[in-house]
């Protein structure tokens, strides 16, 4: 009876060995983390690097604001010490060294840090052009020589001028013609002594309406320039 217990143990502890070199040594579990996308506001070419036109200026979605702006594109690269802050490279004070055991301590002058600015104007088209043209009316320059003189006191980043028409017409005319007229509108400010490398232009043809293109007041408030300023003012 003993020799029957001895032979089944040394059985089970045979076939417990061979299942133990039969199972696979534990293999650890790894998890990829996803890298983060690139900015999409942006066009990218296949390699995820943004695409550029001919004046150097990085090539904005059809969705882009000024949210969206990248150092090298709409915000400037800084260099070390420099660090960027409100779309500005700014370089830290030097320490001011400790006054002597006897000297009055002295304050140092405060620092009036640049204020972040963005104002989109709306101007209607019918005020800027005459009807199916590009070129600036008396009225239209009046009333770009009103906002050239708001620049003053703004250190400027870029300025985006967008043209829109109404829905009458075909898509395609109407997408060259709202071009055409941002175009103007940059030519124009460009004469006032504005960098051309500052003035972005885009034309949306009818495809962003605001108002119902059903009624002439409607067309009328669709067929307009929007003009917005990015840029830093001092408080």
């Amino acid at each position: 009876m003993k020799k029957l217990v001895s032979l089944m143990l040394a059985a089970s502890a045979i076939a417990g060995s061979a299942l133990a070199q039969q199972s696979p040594p534990f293999a650890p579990v790894t998890t990829d983390i996803m890298a983060p996308k690139p900015n999409s506001a942006y066009v990218q070419d296949a390699r995820g690097v943004i695409a550029r036109d001919p004046f150097g200026l990085c090539w904005r979605t059809g969705y882009w604001t000024p949210a969206d702006a990248v150092p090298g594109c709409d915000l400037p690269l800084c260099v070390e010490p420099a660090k960027l802050e409100n779309g500005k490279c700014v370089t830290p004070a030097a320490p001011v060294a400790p006054p002597t055991p006897n000297a009055p301590v002295t304050q140092p002058p405060a620092v009036v840090a640049p204020v972040a600015s963005s104002e989109k104007v709306s101007f209607a088209a019918d005020a800027l052009f005459d009807f199916d043209k590009s070129v600036l009316k008396a009225e239209g320059k009046s009333k770009l020589d009103d906002l050239s003189s708001k620049l003053q006191g703004i250190n400027l980043e870029v300025i985006i001028a967008v043209g829109h028409t109404d829905s009458v017409g075909t898509d395609a005319y109407n997408q060259k013609l709202s071009i055409r007229r941002a175009e103007a509108v940059k030519a124009y400010l460009q004469a006032k002594g504005i960098e051309a490398n500052r003035i972005y232009t885009e034309g949306k043809g009818e495809s962003q309406p605001v108002a119902d293109n059903k009624s002439a007041e409607g067309r009328a408030k669709n067929r307009r320039v929007e003009v917005e300023v990015v840029g830093t003012r001092a408080k």
